[in-house]
């Protein structure tokens, strides 16, 4: 498709959801080993945002020191084939395939090209576009936190602070997966939500602080970096983990004392710089969790391409509930 033009969206720079254009452009070459997909769904996520932002600026290491180095953004991705290169076996013109790009980010336009060997798959029959968008967001990520860092086993107490967001609502739905008690703090107004998906007790957190109260946790999983180790750690269990996969420098700090010093630990880790194996491994796993019927998505809302900038900033605010979807084709 070369010299043909795409519509996409455009970040120049660093800064809010204004940096984010709606322009075209040239739709990517194929090389040899890629695919080219025409996006039909894309996900928006918290961590598109503080990307978008170039916040923290340590990130920068990777996105680019001025301006980020794949301008446009967005990583989940679901759409079909449109064209395969010379070398690719595993897929064909008109394959349902949705996956992730992680640092290659690119996902915000009507065609994306993937490697044949990234994170990427067929998506199963049953599930939609719109879904499957975004299943590389809160279904991976809190599969990775809960079963690979966590390592939970049943009968443990987990918190989820965040729970009715993309990361809390997945992690509900796992943990009780694998037998966890599950206490999912959210607003009163998701509470009923997160009870839906299996919580076994709900915290409004605006009129109570967990890490105020009596009972002890094996794990607390922050999706959301609100709370902190040093806030959360009187109510763990002696052995117990602080997890959040957005990364500050005191949660820094406290993983390296941590490590070193006490039975409580705090743990970060961030998921889509996994290699693409493991990626593409834990991705075969929600499936199956999916077409067992134990994991669903829920989605809050969704914008056309042409209102990514409004999508990211009702992100900003912070009161998403599940996943917000970019949709790319009808």
């Amino acid at each position: 498709m070369q010299g043909v033009k795409m519509k996409a969206v455009v970040a120049n720079g660093y800064g809010g959801p204004e940096v984010l254009q709606f322009q075209e452009v040239q739709v990517p070459d194929v090389q040899d080993n890629e695919v080219l997909v025409e996006v039909f769904a894309a996900s928006a996520t918290r961590a598109d945002s503080m990307m978008r932002t170039g916040k923290p600026y340590f990130a920068r290491l990777m996105t680019g020191f001025s301006k980020p180095k794949h301008p446009i953004p967005g990583t989940g991705f679901a759409g079909r084939v449109k064209e395969v290169g010379e070398k690719v076996k595993n897929f064909q013109a008109g394959d349902r395939v949705f996956g992730e790009t992680t640092l290659g980010f690119s996902t915000n336009a009507e065609f994306v090209a993937i490697p044949e060997k990234g994170v990427m798959l067929r998506i199963p029959d049953n599930l939609s576009y719109m879904e499957a968008a975004s299943f590389c967001d809160g279904h991976l990520t809190s599969l990775n936190f809960l079963k690979y860092i966590a390592k939970i086993q049943s009968g443990q107490k987990i918190l989820i602070n965040g729970a009715s967001g993309s990361l809390g609502t997945a992690a509900v739905q796992i943990a009780k997966y694998y037998g966890a008690i599950v206490t999912g703090v959210s607003s009163g107004r998701n509470m009923g939500l997160v009870e839906s998906l299996g919580a076994d007790y709900t915290i409004d957190y605006t009129q109570e602080d967990f890490t105020e109260g009596n009972e002890k946790y094996d794990v607390i999983y922050d999706t959301i970096g609100k709370s902190s180790f040093h806030r959360s750690k009187k109510v763990l269990t002696e052995n117990g983990l602080y997890l959040s996969p957005v990364l500050s420098f005191s949660l820094l700090l406290n993983m390296l004392w941590t490590g070193r010093f006490s039975r409580k630990q705090a743990k970060f880790a961030a998921t889509g710089l996994s290699s693409d194996e493991d990626l593409l491994r834990m991705l075969e796993e929600v499936v199956i969790l999916f077409k067992e019927g134990k994991l669903k998505t829920i989605i809050d809302r969704q914008y056309p391409l042409e209102k990514t900038a409004d999508a990211h900033a009702y992100i900003d605010k912070g009161r998403k509930k599940g996943n917000v979807i970019i949709a790319i084709r009808a």
